[in-house]
């Protein structure tokens, strides 16, 4: 039947399933579109009926118009801030993502090596960020992006070393104990068990620390440091009482770390399509 329809022209609906994918995707995120225009829209409006000044809190329309007239000159070029903080943050995230994988490896492998290195990393998460930032512009330089880069490394480290660490130790026994009774080395072990059941723990410590990378940028930056970096536009532009380019360069922030999460995401259903979180069902 569907081919003598297309013989005479006419029009082939598309296969039921891609049908119901694009109205599962739809029904997925036209709630937060609507709510997102809703709001946007609602902010708009209440900003000119009770006359908001700027200082407080600036239209919507405002901070767009900001975003365009700095976006590429000016006092505060945004795109190029928006550029350097990013090297920044992939710096840190980078520096950060190594020193946890091999700290990870060596607590999953030797307990002595956890009980010793375990503490150490909790006291380092437990650093607050703006404590810790002007130390570290003091020893790597105000104006040098390794300063802004070890901040965001600090971040992180954590997320990522607890995270494949349970990868790697949180495997099945049972599984460990068949691959053994073949005689399997524990470097087979390693990467034909451990391996894969820590990828998708690493690819969730990532999500998490591509946002943390941003931020430890960004907090880094408020403490000194070139004025074309997103930290430095948000401190001086507020200064200047320019609040429309502050909150510009804080939207563009939002965009950047949104962007470098998708990253991962797409990244994550190249690497691992077959586990339960990137087919959308429930794990076991």
């Amino acid at each position: 039947m569907t081919a003598a329809a297309a013989s005479v022209g006419v029009p082939v609906p598309p296969p039921p399933g891609r049908v119901g994918r694009v109205g599962r995707t739809l029904r997925h995120y036209l709630p937060a579109v609507v709510v997102f225009v809703a709001g946007i829209g609602l902010w708009e409006l209440l900003i000119r009926i009770f006359e908001v000044r700027a200082f407080i809190l600036p239209a919507p329309s405002a901070i767009a118009a900001a975003l365009v007239d700095n976006w590429g000159a000016g006092r505060w070029p945004l795109f190029q801030s928006a550029q350097t903080t990013l090297f920044e943050a992939v710096g840190g995230l980078v520096i950060g993502t190594l020193v946890g994988v091999v700290i990870a490896f060596a607590v999953a492998r030797w307990a002595n090596a956890r009980d010793a290195v375990l503490p150490f990393a909790v006291a380092a998460n437990a650093i607050p960020i703006i404590a810790i930032a002007p130390i570290f512009n003091a020893w790597f330089g105000v104006t040098n992006p390794v300063s802004k880069m070890m901040i965001a490394a600090l971040l992180v480290f954590f997320p990522v070393m607890i995270n494949v660490t349970r990868g790697l130790t949180a495997v099945e026994p049972a599984a460990v104990e068949l691959m053994r009774s073949y005689a399997a080395s524990e470097w087979t072990i390693l990467r034909k068990l451990r391996l894969p059941n820590a990828l998708p723990f690493f690819l969730t410590a990532l999500k998490v620390a591509t946002t943390l990378s941003l931020i430890g940028a960004i907090v880094g930056e408020y403490f000194g440091g070139s004025s074309t970096v997103i930290g430095r536009v948000v401190v001086q532009s507020a200064s200047a009482l320019r609040f429309d380019v502050t909150w510009a360069a804080i939207l563009l922030a939002a965009i950047t770390g949104i962007t470098f999460y998708l990253v991962i995401v797409a990244l994550e259903r190249i690497l691992i399509p077959w586990h339960a979180s990137v087919r959308g069902e429930e794990p076991g």
